[in-house]
């Protein structure tokens, strides 16, 4: 039996190429981005980042230049 494909846009956490496909946004962007300190939008699954998808879509509608 094959695992359901959940889209990405329905996950609640993303991987670093998962985000970037979500947003458009490069990767090497989004690790700049995402090794701020006061970064609400990503936690570590041991040395694995990962992207909470609603606090990532929140920062980014308060970011003018997206």
């Amino acid at each position: 039996m094959m695992a359901k494909q959940i889209p990405i846009w329905e996950k609640t956490a993303l991987t670093l190429k998962e985000a970037a496909e979500y947003t458009g946004i490069g990767e090497a962007k989004l690790r700049i981005l995402s090794n701020d300190p006061n970064c609400d939008f990503v936690f570590w699954n041991g040395n694995k980042r990962m992207f909470k998808r609603t606090k990532l879509d929140e920062y980014l509608g308060h970011i003018s230049y997206i």
